[in-house]
Order: structure tokens, then C-alpha cells, then sequence
């Protein structure tokens, strides 16, 4: 099976992780704070947190912003469910706005139209996370203008985006939002095999996020209530939560941090031969805007003209019975039963529900030999002619 996405573990990945083992700390220690400087250092942002999870990087993010009950929060509709469901771990509401067709992300047009509309019912959204879809930057210049107009703050997820860049700058140094999360899940750009983090150029924001990820305890006596009892001495002064990175990941970021653009070189390499194979093909390649340079964490395929969900499954197992480990990214987060219990329905974002009836994410990965990757397009070939 050729997979849609896989990790590349160096013996050079390994020995970073047995030089942790080896040494006095597991967890806690100097390794974690030395990938968050590479990693805001390599994007151009003042502070980096690093965390288990893109989705507790998004947790923190929202309640760092203040984000709770009677709040909303928008994001888009094709992306993991993540990215919305950290809005109701902070007890406030989600809404979507729709996709451009060509980027797969939040389509600006789409969310002035909302935010007007929003502004005269009363709920305008505190947060925006727009999610750069496959690695691709959104249009971040309009959408920080309009949530500046609005007073939004803005999260980017960009899990699939770390190594992209938006205007000849690196995704994540925050030029146009409050924070930027990454994921380092096994099939991501990096990996930390599992992991995230989150960056800003905002010390208190940087603060309060590394505050909440441990607990919420500090053991700053500038923080405390009084007088600490001694060194021993600690408080909690928030809820917060046990997400800490442990030194064995943070170990394996920096040694992949290395090759972090290399990778997406590699990626752009492969992403321009599929283009120019999948060309005779009846399938729409990835479109890319100008302004951005994409991770190209994902390669996604449409089938063109009207296309019927047998059709869809009917290509999609094809593949999988030729050994292509295709997939699909993602199901509409608003068309899943959780969120249709909150009343979305079909049809409340036509753009994100044309997308999914038609898009195949194919195997790109920067270990992909060209075989492989002849491999897939004649499989695609022979799938979309039966």
C-alpha cells in the first residue's frame, strides 16, 4: 500500500531520542524550550509553545483569547474537526463560513457578507480560525482587515502549513493574527509523532498559554497570591491542563526541524509532476494563489464535472483495491451528527459540500519515489476510466 502521507524517521531522528533517554531528563527539561526557540526563530515569531496536541495548541489558544460562554468563534467548514471543537471545550459556540473553490479555505467575500450580517443580529465572533487547507496560506491580508474592522482576533491553524509562506514570509510568525498553531502529527510536514504548538508574538498570550498547559501552576512568585512558604513552593492559579510535550518529542522536532524546508521542496517537486501527469486527466489539480507557497502537507484531486457520491466511492475504491492509499480531507464539520444536534444542515455551505463530493487526497510524502508516483496516477487513470 502506497500511503497518502508517511514520516521519515533518520538514524540521526534516533539518536536525538536516545541522547533524551540517556540524559536526566524525560519530561520538563531543556529540550522542549530549544525546540520552541528553533521553531519561532525558523517562522519569525517572538514566542513558541509547544504542546501534545495542534488540538490542545488550539484549546489553550482560545482560552488564552479570553474565549468562554455566550462567545462564538468561526472557522471554516473543511477542515478536522479540531478546529471547531476547541471552541466548545471553552463552553462557546461555533459557526462556519464558507470556502473559496479554488484554495479550499476561508473565502473572504463569504465571511464580509457574514460578519455584516452578524454585526446587525448582534453576534459578531470573537475568534476566527481560518485554516490554511493543505498547507496553502489564506488570504490573511483580508481577513486580518476585516477582523480588525470587526475586533476579532484571529487563530491561524495552520497544522498542515508549517514551512509554507504567505507573501514571501514564512507561515507563523502571527504578521496577521494573534496566534498560529501547528500540529507535528506523523503524517505532517514534522513530526513529533504527536504534538503542536502554538506561536505569538504577544508575551502575555505566551504566558498564559504555557501557564495553562502545565495546570495552570506557576512557580513565579511574581504570579503568586502572597509570600511563597519556601523553594519548594508553587501555586495554581488557573484551571488549566496536563498538555506539556515531553523532551523525547521536542528531541525528534529539532533533529526533523532541520530538514523542515528541504521537505517542502520535495513536496513542491512532486506536487509539480503529478500537475503535469494528472493533465489528460478529467480530475481539477490543486489551483495556487500567488501571494502563498504552500506545505503541501496534502496533494487533493476533484473529480470534475457532476460527480455522485457512487461515483466518488466508486473511484476512491478503486484505488484502495490497487494499493493506493487515498483519502478523503475532510468531511464538512458541520454535516457530522454532533453538529447537525446543533442544527446545521445540508446546504448551509454549498462551496465546502461541492468540495467534499469530489475531492481524493493522493499519497505525497517527501520519501515517495517517482514509481510510486507513476504508480498513482495510473491507477487514478484506470479508475476514472472504468
Amino acid at each position: 500500500m502506497i500511503p497518502y502521507g508517511r514520516q521519515e524517521i533518520t538514524d540521526r531522528d534516533v539518536e536525538a531520542v536516545l541522547q533524551v533517554l540517556r540524559s536526566d531528563f524525560l519530561t520538563q527539561g531543556p529540550v522542549v524550550p530549544r525546540f520552541e526557540e528553533r521553531v519561532a526563530a525558523h517562522v519569525g515569531a517572538a514566542h513558541g509553545v509547544a504542546v501534545n496536541s495542534a488540538t490542545s495548541a488550539l484549546h489553550i489558544a482560545c482560552l488564552a483569547l479570553g474565549l468562554g460562554p455566550g462567545d462564538w468563534l468561526w472557522t471554516s467548514p473543511i477542515t478536522f474537526v479540531a478546529s471547531a471543537n476547541c471552541a466548545l471545550y471553552c463552553g462557546a459556540q461555533v459557526d462556519f463560513v464558507d470556502i473559496d473553490p479554488r484554495t479550499f479555505n476561508m473565502c473572504p467575500r463569504a465571511l464580509e457578507a457574514k460578519l455584516a450580517a452578524a454585526e446587525k443580529a448582534g453576534r459578531l465572533p470573537k475568534i476566527l480560525v481560518p485554516v490554511h487547507m493543505c498547507g496553502q496560506p489564506c488570504d490573511m491580508a483580508a481577513i486580518h482587515e476585516l477582523a480588525s474592522r470587526y475586533g476579532i482576533r484571529i487563530i491561524e491553524d495552520a497544522s498542515h502549513a508549517i514551512g509554507g509562506k504567505y507573501r514571501d514570509e514564512y507561515i507563523g510568525n502571527c504578521r496577521f493574527s494573534d496566534v498560529t498553531v501547528f500540529s507535528f502529527h506523523p503524517v505532517k510536514i514534522i513530526t513529533t509523532a504527536e504534538g503542536g504548538m502554538s506561536l505569538t508574538n504577544d508575551s502575555s498570550l505566551a504566558e498564559q498559554m504555557a501557564l495553562l498547559r502545565s495546570h495552570g501552576i506557576t512557580r513565579d512568585p511574581a504570579r503568586m497570591t502572597h509570600e511563597p512558604d519556601g523553594p519548594w513552593y508553587y501555586q495554581q492559579v488557573a484551571l488549566g491542563f496536563n498538555y506539556r510535550m515531553t523532551e523525547l518529542q521536542a528531541a525528534l522536532g529539532v533533529s526533523q526541524l532541520e530538514r523542515l524546508d528541504a521537505y517542502v521542496a520535495r513536496r513542491h517537486e512532486l506536487a509539480r509532476r503529478y500537475d503535469a501527469l494528472l493533465a489528460p486527466l478529467p480530475v481539477s489539480i490543486p489551483w495556487q494563489h500567488p501571494d502563498g507557497y504552500s506545505g503541501f502537507h496534502l496533494y487533493i484531486a476533484c473529480l470534475q464535472g457532476e460527480v455522485s457520491p457512487e461515483r466518488h466511492r466508486q473511484v476512491f475504491e478503486a484505488l484502495r483495491s490497487r494499493g493506493i492509499g487515498v483519502n478523503v480531507h475532510y468531511i464538512p464539520v458541520h454535516t457530522q451528527p454532533f453538529y447537525r444536534d446543533m442544527g446545521f444542515r445540508e446546504g448551509d455551505f454549498p462551496h465546502a459540500e461541492d468540495y467534499y463530493r469530489q475531492a481524493i487526497s493522493l499519497p505525497l510524502y517527501p520519501g515517495m519515489s517517482l514509481d510510486d508516483q507513476d504508480a498513482v496516477v495510473q491507477a487514478l487513470s484506470e479508475a476514472l476510466a472504468s
